[in-house]
């Protein structure tokens, strides 16, 4: 039997690392899993096993190369952001990499802005909120500080997903959509690294910055397949659906955070808007994607846990509460007020992305997408929009192998990647 054409796509999450192989019409016909504990950094903080994933890289392309009912013709990669992997002119892992929750230090945040200006500037020009050490730009600056002869070794600082694609081509890139998620580095209205980034010597240890869809060889000898220069997660995430409708539309991307994004707003962000965790992405194709942030997977989950207690129930009971305008039970009531107040702030934060634009509907995936009162409370705050619940299998890894569908791929691009589910405006009551 002929063996089937596939691409291999890395998912690299803080928690959980996978592999999939996709078909011509995107099917996954393969997928592991892998998690790893976390090691720690020099000042005892946590942070990822680079050794161990990048065996892992190795070990699954190994795995896959094995499956003869399969013919690998690409591998891309996706990963989360603000991470950078330092190289030395070997191309060796010098640092750890460093976890973008790990405070930063307020003596060498106080000198940079010191040096180029207020927070409220630096952020409107990079369309970064300040977030520390998520601003993975900041990153460096702190190691050009605090640790200089480590900087003066550093060859090239990846982000996470273009790592990956340099184990297993052995060339470094810079990519768009790394650069332009609350990195601090990219100025928005010049198109081009903001000054700090080259006047501190940043931009020369910045790779070239390649297309999202560009294609090379392996290092790896004896192989034919083409690898992609990876992308940021989030904004693999929105390709299935730029790739499936062309109306302009919102995608609310729910799991811990609740991201919504605009794809078709690219005005820049007012000091309004950063000041409620709105921020520019790059998308694959290099325009600005304008998203609003709300912390509200983490409250829902923390809400749900303070009512089961309460009420002496198990937290399962409230995973699939289906919908009902007539709830009586306290408990159940309690749920509802819950999802209510988080509509409202979800209403607040998918505003901000949302004024002035010709979107006429909401798609959303992930977590919320799956619930019944969230959903139709949602509809029912946005009665001037469709909203739907989008499903399709592994929308991130899914958009990774998009990005690189023309150097695989002898099929068109499916029509039928993405199912909806329309949720009418219902009058619901107030709790």
């Amino acid at each position: 039997m002929k063996p089937v054409p596939v691409i291999a796509v890395f998912d690299v999450g803080k928690t959980n690392k996978k592999l999939f192989l996709f078909d011509e019409s995107y099917n996954i016909v393969f997928e592991r899993s892998a998690r790893f504990n976390e090691i720690t950094d020099e000042d005892g903080f946590p942070c990822e096993n680079l050794e161990a994933l990048r065996l892992s890289v190795f070990d699954s392309l190994t795995e896959g190369g094995r499956l003869k009912q399969f013919d690998l013709k690409a591998v891309n990669f996706s990963a989360y952001g603000a991470s950078f992997v330092c190289l030395d002119n070997d191309g060796k892992a010098m640092a750890p990499l460093y976890n973008y929750l790990k405070p930063y230090p307020e003596d060498i945040k106080k000198q940079f802005y010191d040096t180029y200006g207020d927070e409220a500037d630096i952020a409107f020009k990079t369309a970064s909120p300040a977030l520390g050490s998520l601003n993975s730009g900041l990153q460096l600056y702190r190691i050009k500080y605090q640790q200089p002869e480590l900087f003066k070794r550093i060859k090239y600082a990846l982000h996470l997903p273009q790592y990956l694609s340099y184990l297993v081509s052995g060339q470094p890139f810079s990519d768009l959509t790394s650069i332009g998620c609350h990195t601090a580095l990219w100025d928005f209205e010049k198109n081009d690294y903001h000054d700090w980034v080259k006047k501190e010597g940043i931009a020369d240890i910045l790779a070239p910055i390649a297309a999202a869809d560009k294609v090379v060889a392996p290092a790896i000898s004896n192989s034919n397949y083409k690898v992609g220069i990876g992308l940021h997660d989030s904004s693999a995430a929105l390709i299935p659906y730029l790739a499936s409708f062309h109306e302009p539309f919102i995608l609310l991307s729910t799991g811990t955070w609740s991201i919504s994004l605009n794809p078709f707003d690219q005005s820049p962000l007012t000091t309004e808007e950063l000041q409620h965790d709105c921020l520019n992405y790059i998308q694959y194709k290099g325009k600005p994607v304008k998203a609003s942030r709300l912390f509200s997977g983490h409250e829902y989950d923390q809400g749900i846990k303070k009512i089961a207690e309460e009420f002496g129930h198990d937290v399962i009971k409230y995973r699939n509460i289906p919908y009902d305008t007539n709830v009586s039970e306290p408990d159940v009531v309690a749920y509802y007020k819950l999802v209510h107040e988080l509509i409202d702030k979800q209403k607040i934060s998918t505003q901000y992305v949302l004024k002035d634009t010709p979107v006429k509907r909401i798609f959303v995936d992930g977590g919320f997408s799956k619930n019944s009162v969230f959903m139709h409370l949602l509809a029912a705050a946005f009665p001037q929009l469709e909203v739907y619940a989008a499903s399709m299998a592994q929308a991130t890894a899914m958009g990774t192998a998009l990005a690189i569908h023309k150097c695989w791929n002898t099929r068109p691009i499916p029509n039928d990647l993405i199912n909806l589910k329309y949720y009418s405006t219902v009058k619901s009551k107030s709790y």
